[in-house]
């Protein structure tokens, strides 16, 4: 296994609300590895873009980290260091970390540009920052990386205002302004929600293709399970604040062991059939301003153990790469496979995803 870029461990977040206090991470773990995509899949609220926000430090005034770490792993010159980015100041995530070393691509593109700005001023305007380069330096630079992203005359865009571009122009010239100074990992907070189905597929790729030949890091948040087969290499199922499931695409699609795992693949829509029934998981998530006994899906779990409401499940490894936090793995536990109609499922769904129909591997996309 690569070296970890980013380590999480025990990272635990607060929201302060007019009804009190709403303990939105509970104790998360991930690990990113260097090249590597690891993808944060789960229902909305369960915490995806709160995690990587917490990367970032750009959490709202009343958000609070109560505990835990986020150790980021970098080269500095001819030395490397192992930092706690919660132990730097705003000041130093701001003139050090964002942009710099860690960057992120948010879901609307529109929202992360500045609409007075021309294109190529918000390029430039990090690699002078962060990079000292001159202005005709951040020029030519900023023309690669329009190049790059796939723009065609990247001369007359740069003088383009965002307005003046499409939704996925916009994303591709948000990716480009990410890339300016070169980071080590790459945030990407479900980049193509607000595009169309065909733009969505190129910025995927693109995605892939800028990953391949920066070996950058990539934290893809997202809902869509067809996203995850094709950009990811590891995927973290989140569930109430917490990482229930973890191991490679390949583990989490063809051998999932969380009965919340199994309820996401389910949800998979089936272009291909036009009379079955889609699939929903029973019930609501928990509300997180009250404490959580036992295992939080315990309520919508129909293979919940008197357990399960009860005590809190450890995390299970089922591989060195594979881990779920189920008491159905427990050794005492009557055994529950997933059925066969769902691997069936799976199989057909991820196919149309976009993969090819004899390849097997999904890490290989």
């Amino acid at each position: 296994m690569s070296e970890t870029v980013l380590s999480i461990r025990n990272l635990s977040i607060s929201f302060q609300t007019s009804n009190g206090m709403v303990n939105a991470i509970r104790g998360l773990d991930l690990d990113l590895h260097k090249g590597k995509t690891v993808a944060i899949v789960g229902e909305s609220g369960s915490g995806k873009s709160v995690t990587v926000k917490a990367i970032m430090r750009i959490l709202s005034g009343n958000q609070k980290i109560n505990s835990g770490s986020i150790t980021f792993n970098f080269d500095s010159g001819d030395e490397k260091i192992s930092q706690d980015l919660l132990k730097l100041s705003k000041k130093e995530m701001r003139s050090r970390i964002n942009g710099r070393r860690i960057a992120m691509v948010f879901q609307d593109p529109m929202t992360s540009l500045n609409p007075t700005m021309t294109i190529g001023k918000q390029i430039m305007e990090g690699m002078i920052i962060h990079l000292n380069k001159t202005r005709a330096e951040a020029h030519e630079r900023a023309l690669e990386l329009l190049r790059l992203v796939g723009i065609s005359d990247p001369e007359n865009r740069m003088k383009s205002y965002p307005h003046q571009l499409s939704g996925g122009m916009r994303q591709r010239v948000v990716i480009a302004i990410m890339l300016a100074c070169d980071p080590e990992v790459l945030i990407c907070d479900e980049p193509t929600t607000a595009l169309d189905v065909t733009i969505q597929a190129k910025i995927l790729e693109l995605i892939k293709e800028i990953q391949a030949r920066t070996h950058i890091s990539v934290i893809y948040i997202t809902h869509d399970l067809g996203v995850v087969a094709k950009v990811a290499d590891y995927v973290a199922v989140m569930y109430a604040g917490k990482i229930v499931e973890r191991g490679t695409v390949n583990e989490i699609f063809y051998d999932p062991k969380h009965p919340y795992t199994w309820g996401l693949l389910s949800s998979m829509p089936d272009i291909g059939s036009e009379n079955e029934k889609l699939y929903t998981i029973p019930g609501s998530p928990p509300n997180l301003l009250h404490k959580i006994e036992g295992d939080a899906f315990a309520p919508r779990n129909v293979h919940a153990l008197k357990i399960d409401f009860k005590q809190e499940p450890p995390m299970f490894k089922i591989t060195d790469t594979h881990y779920a936090a189920t008491w159905l793995l427990h050794e005492n536990a009557s055994k529950v496979e997933m059925s066969e109609t769902l691997r069936r499922r799976i199989d057909k769904v991820v196919k149309e995803a976009g993969r090819d129909g004899e390849n097997t591997d999904l890490a290989s996309y």
